[in-house]
């Protein structure tokens, strides 16, 4: 009789102390840093939104989506558990992103941080995290540096700047010997001269130097390389030397309101180039394309993502639908990005079975999430644990787009690189101005 009472007490024991870890995990807390004002405002909204929408098919079943987020109604391997985040506007100022993430960790408890797009701001919120042993998820700043500090609480999902400027060049040398939708094999004499023009940041800097150093072998770098002042008022010296060298070929890197203002500047000193390139950032913000209008025709920008994906990729399409439907909007690169690492926050959770800070660094370190599970075409996400590029991800790929004129008459970001992916016959030469 007494074993049986002891028996009893155990098993209510037991299921009192499942009781109590449930509510203990009920709601999963990650701390998520955009610029939600300032100059790149928009495109922190578009990751907001991104973040917002994997969330959303996180914590409820969609049986309709091939992915396996859409299953389970909340973190399985936690009870069901409900993920919350808590979103930060940071203004694009790296000691504000620093005190926040200190406040979401000491104050909201929040169990990760997401984050932060300025490469600047991602550097002083990685620090934080390290600081205090706090896992973060980087979707979107592409410094290269940032995975060469040796941090063990950073992991990033995006491709950075050296994969993105090695798949400019890439492309560049494919363009002239015929592999472009579209183009016929050229002399690469036509794309020279070659210049650039990057903002002096974190991230511009490291760009200006990825393409100085990629571009030397082939013979393809830029005559004229200029760092100018971030937010500048006025950019028309710059412009005005870049064109002193009359360039086929010009490269930037910039965020939303210099990228718009140096496409006014050589629109109002008739530039004539043969081919322009964006580094992202300011080149593929929503403000862009409303901004210029078809002054944005056959401009090329790096990214991770097109509507035109879906139709290689179901699940694509599939989930640019529900953003549609959401916003009003397709899914930009910033917002796939977001969506993406919000689902690598998932299934990091789903392994981990636990909220503990050592279990979820052990889960990030071991994860794999293929292919068929991700609306951008990655071959996966799979984090690097030991060398120079600690806690990159070694499975994303970068795409080239180029604006053109849909049935609509409205801009739509064509696929040009991959070339096997492409979507559209390329506009080569640009008509400029």
């Amino acid at each position: 009789m007494a074993r049986g009472y002891l028996m009893a007490a155990l098993a209510v024991f037991a299921a009192f102390s499942l009781c109590t870890n449930a509510i203990a995990v009920d709601e999963i807390k990650i701390g998520v840093l955009y610029p939600l004002t300032g100059g790149a405002a928009a495109e922190g909204k578009e990751l907001r939104d991104g973040a917002e929408l994997a969330v959303e098919i996180a914590n409820n079943v969609k049986t309709e989506l091939d992915m396996a987020m859409a299953k389970n109604s909340g973190i399985k391997s936690l009870g069901g558990a409900k993920i919350k985040l808590i979103i930060q506007d940071h203004q694009g100022n790296p000691q504000l992103g620093a005190d926040l993430a200190k406040k979401l960790i000491q104050d909201d408890k929040v169990v990760g941080l997401m984050g932060a797009y300025h490469s600047a701001v991602t550097k002083t919120v990685a620090a934080v995290a390290e600081r205090y042993g706090v896992p973060m998820i980087n979707e979107s700043s592409t410094s290269p540096a940032l995975t060469k500090e040796g941090l063990k609480w950073f992991w990033r999902t995006t491709p950075h700047d050296g994969t993105f400027t090695n798949d400019l060049f890439l492309f560049l040398q494919g363009l002239t010997q015929g592999k472009v939708r579209g183009v016929k094999p050229f002399d690469k004499k036509e794309l020279l001269p070659i210049v650039s023009a990057c903002e002096k940041t974190e991230w511009g800097s490291n760009v200006d130097a990825a393409i100085k150093e990629i571009g030397k072998p082939s013979g393809l770098e830029p005559q004229i390389s200029l760092l100018y002042a971030a937010k500048a008022p006025d950019l028309s010296s710059e412009g005005q030397s870049l064109l002193s060298v009359k360039p086929a070929t010009m490269l930037f890197a910039g965020y939303g309101a210099d990228a718009i203002l140096m496409i006014k500047t050589l629109k109002s000193l008739k530039a004539k180039p043969k081919l322009i390139w964006g580094q992202n950032a300011g080149f593929e913000s929503p403000e862009f394309v409303s901004a210029l209008g078809e002054d944005t025709e056959g401009i090329l920008t790096r990214t991770v993502f097109s509507p035109r994906v879906g139709e290689v990729k179901k699940v694509s399409a599939q989930v640019n639908n529900l953003y549609k439907t959401k916003t009003g909007r397709d899914l930009s690169g910033a917002s796939a990005r977001a969506f993406t690492a919000t689902q690598a926050w998932v299934h990091i959770l789903e392994k981990a079975g636990s909220t503990k800070p050592q279990d979820l660094q052990k889960a990030a370190n071991e994860v794999k999430i293929d292919a068929d599970e991700l609306i951008v075409p990655w071959q996966g996400i799979k984090f690097t644990t030991t060398g120079p590029d600690l806690g990159q991800n070694v499975l994303g790929t970068g795409m080239i787009g180029q604006y053109q004129k849909g049935k609509d008459g409205k801009m739509i970001l064509e696929i040009v690189y991959p070339f096997e992916l492409a979507t559209a016959d390329m506009i080569f030469p640009i008509k400029g101005w």
